[in-house]
């Protein structure tokens, strides 16, 4: 058996009304389709329509917003007085992308305007005390932050003192008391009641941009697209109708900043789609900011000089893939750390840098579904980070609870940032456990992985994957659709990349269908997935080769439900036993067992009767994982140990030290050869002269060895002190009286089927009762 990776919420099984599928019929989608549109609350024709083609009319007057209009009324008194502007951003791509729709912005309107966006590692996030002595100090007389602000509390009051005004643009969490701004643009504002609340910054930057030049800036949603797409905020309502619209204007105008980020990262404008911003232009955006200074940022996506967006684009390509081996390198360090009987991972690393701890607390969720601090060493005694939390647990809440032992610490729910003294790490690892046995808080179903709908291999086609296009742009609240494939099996896979790190693979079921698949990071299970009953999960994509269009899943998670085989038979697989969960090897070989016993730090059973059987069958039942070493003489022992114990995972070695099947039971030419030896020579000495034996006769070492004994059993012959004497007038015998040719015989049947076997039939066999 293998568990899910993520805790899989299964599609709704309600009915859909036949006037719903008739009505998506009549706008050519499938049922298919329609059951996701229904399950995404769009139910009725109307409104499946503005979902797929958005209208104006579906975004809102930005006067809904509280403050707005004293706020444009200010900046335009600033414009008229020639005053100096500040646009205070923030240094992830969102504030990157405020800050240069404000930019534009003022810079139409004539406004003397600068920008700044604050370095993460010396001026940290939000409103800076010092910035703002330093830019008041240089002339500035009127500032607007952008995607930061409401948290600012003390550099705004210093502004005030000193006679200039402050507008915070925003859409982070909002604090219990809010800042004494000149006015605060947020769709959550507490005095305000604007229709949506999911605005990312950009979105907000946006919203002011548009009351300031009396229509909507059109040129504008290009740099809304990115922000919204990179802050994962709800592609929903007039988020999705921006986003759409901005990846047209990319498409037919792309700016040369942007067009030069997709050119390095190997991407088309053509094909610009919501996947291209999360995976080409974010991080590259977003990795200036986290190894240094983000400034840059702003000059690539509003210059005119193809020869600086080039060279810019090139080193934010550069800086991407500093920032990528860094996470690598401290991922790898962090997964070795990782101490399942946990609760929380609280990781720490001497040299990770400071700007990624984000990712990869990220990534050890993702990999073990607990939540995940990630902590970098900052001088010799403080330590500074970031945490990923899963839903059951409010890792902001738990932060609360040990705040006596953090020097700093804030966030919310899912994402939290922290530092503290080295010395209260362990203190504050016993606050967090302590913490989810209080609350109660249950950490193991994991990370939920919504599946949209059942489907069969079928089902599956290229104008099924084509027709889910229309749900697109995916994001927050609208995803992917997702599907699962309920007891197929993986015929063929391999491990395919430079390190084997993805998986290729087929799946099919017993009709015949088959569809392909591909797996990324999923390349060290190729043997586990490998199997003939599996429910596998992920998104149905094209895999567009050589001209080719061909339909396949993407896997992000798979579950398995019945025992399963794992072929272990070859000596390739000898290195990898020694696995870290409970196992039980069972050994029917006497030296085999000596050999184990010296291998394994787990239990090892030695069965050689019904005693050791039920040793095997207790054993067995605590770990629930076997390794069957070599070939036992009685076949059916196997099954009894799976059976009884109901064991879920089954390692097949089926080693044969004798190798009978092989050698055989000697032929009745090499009986003959060998008994007309020792009727010649009357002695012989097999204790000293058994490789000049086995030279005369050619009959291998291990197959003269057991003939021997036959003859002895039978009488033939008599050994004393490793000498081999011949009886005068042995009574005429055959071979198979002898037990030890029985018992070879019933070996050599046993070797062939559990090393000539196919894993299937091996597998029917054991399960059979």
């Amino acid at each position: 058996m293998k568990s899910a990776k993520f805790d899989w919420q299964m599609p709704i099984t309600e009915e859909i009304p036949s006037s719903f599928l008739e009505e998506m019929k009549q706008l050519n989608i499938s049922p298919i389709l329609a059951r996701l549109l229904w399950n995404r609350n769009l139910r009725t024709s109307e409104m499946v329509q503005k979902f797929m083609n958005p209208s104006e009319s579906q975004v809102h007057d930005p006067y809904l917003l509280y403050d707005m209009e004293k706020v444009v009324e200010r900046i335009h008194e600033a414009v008229v007085a020639d005053e100096r502007i500040l646009i205070y951003g923030d240094y992830d791509a969102d504030g990157i992308t405020s800050t240069t729709v404000m930019k534009e912005t003022f810079e139409l309107l004539g406004a003397q305007v600068e920008t700044y966006l604050p370095n993460r590692f010396t001026d940290g996030y939000g409103p800076n005390v010092d910035k703002y002595k330093e830019w008041i100090a240089a002339g500035i007389q009127l500032i607007v932050t952008v995607d930061n602000g409401v948290s600012g509390h003390e550099a705004i009051d210093y502004a005030n003192s000193q006679g200039v005004d402050v507008i915070v643009t925003d859409h982070h969490e909002l604090p219990d008391s809010l800042p004494n701004a000149y006015g605060i643009i947020h769709p959550r504002h507490p005095k305000g009641s604007y229709p949506f609340g999911e605005l990312a910054g950009v979105g907000v930057a946006f919203k002011l941009a548009w009351a300031l030049l009396e229509e909507i800036p059109m040129e504008l949603l290009d740099l809304v697209a990115i922000g919204t797409i990179a802050d994962m905020v709800s592609l929903t309502d007039e988020n999705r109708a921006m986003v759409i619209w901005g990846l047209e204007q990319m498409k037919q105008s792309g700016r040369l900043g942007i067009s030069q980020l997709l050119a390095v990262s190997g991407s088309k404008t053509k094909e610009l789609d919501e996947t291209m911003i999360g995976f080409s232009i974010a991080p590259r955006l977003n990795a200036i900011g986290r190894l240094g200074d983000p400034n840059p940022a702003i000059t690539l996506l509003t210059t005119f000089d193809e020869g600086e967006a080039k060279a810019l684009a090139q080193s934010f390509d550069e800086i991407n893939q500093k920032r990528k081996d860094f996470v690598e390198l401290a991922t790898k360090e962090a997964l070795e750390q990782v101490d399942d009987s946990h609760q929380v991972h609280l990781l720490v690393g001497e040299n990770w840098h400071e700007g990624i701890l984000g990712i990869v607390a990220g990534r050890i969720l993702q990999a073990t579904g607990k939540p995940t601090i990630a902590l970098t060493t900052k001088g010799a005694h403080l330590l500074k980070g970031s945490g990923r939390s899963i839903e059951s647990l409010n890792m902001f809440q738990m932060l609360q609870r040990g705040k006596d032992l953090l020097t700093t610490f804030g966030g919310h729910h899912a994402a939290v940032g922290l530092s503290l003294p080295i010395e209260n790490l362990g203190a504050l690892r016993a606050v967090f456990e302590q913490y989810i046995l209080d609350e109660k808080i249950d950490l193991t179903k994991g990370i939920p992985l919504v599946i949209d709908e059942r489907l069969s291999i079928s089902d599956v086609d290229l104008n099924l994957i084509k027709s889910l296009k229309v749900l697109a742009p995916f994001g927050m609240h609208n995803p992917v659709p997702c599907f699962v494939f309920e007891h197929v099996c993986v015929p063929t896979s391999r491990s395919i990349g430079a390190e084997q790190k993805h998986l290729k693979f087929t799946m099919a079921n017993d009709q015949g269908d088959e569809l392909e698949g591909i797996g990324f990071n999923f390349g060290s299970e190729q043997q586990e997935i490998a199997t003939d009953d599996v429910n596998l999960v992920g998104e149905l994509t094209i895999n567009e080769w050589n001209g080719k269009s061909i339909p396949q899943i993407q896997l992000q998670d798979y579950q398995i439900t019945s025992f399963q085989l794992f072929d272990f038979r070859g000596k390739k697989y000898q290195q990898q036993l020694n696995f870290t969960e409970p196992t039980t090897y069972v050994v029917f070989n006497e030296s085999l067992y000596k050999d184990f016993s010296e291998k394994v730090e787990q239990p090892v059973i030695h069965v050689r009767g019904l005693e050791d059987l039920k040793k095997a069958f207790d054993q067995a039942a605590k770990t629930k994982q076997v390794v069957f070493v070599d070939v036992p003489d009685q076949l059916d022992w196997m099954k009894q140990i799976v059976q009884s114990s109901q064991v879920s995972r089954v390692y097949l070695l089926a080693q044969t030290p004798e190798e009978a099947y092989l050698d055989g039971l000697g032929s009745r030419e090499q009986y003959g050869k060998l008994f007309k030896l020792i009727k010649t020579q009357k002695t012989l000495d097999v204790r000293y002269k058994l490789d000049a034996i086995v030279q005369y006769t050619k009959i291998p070492k291990k197959l003269l060895i057991f003939m021997v004994q036959v003859f002895l059993e039978l009488e033939f012959v008599t050994i004393s002190n490793g000498v081999l004497n011949c009886l005068e007038n042995p009574v005429n015998r055959p071979l198979n009286e002898s037990l030890l040719y029985q018992k070879r015989e019933q070996l050599i049947k046993n070797e062939e089927f559990l090393v000539l076997s196919d894993l299937e039939t091996i597998k029917k066999w054991i399960s059979s009762q």
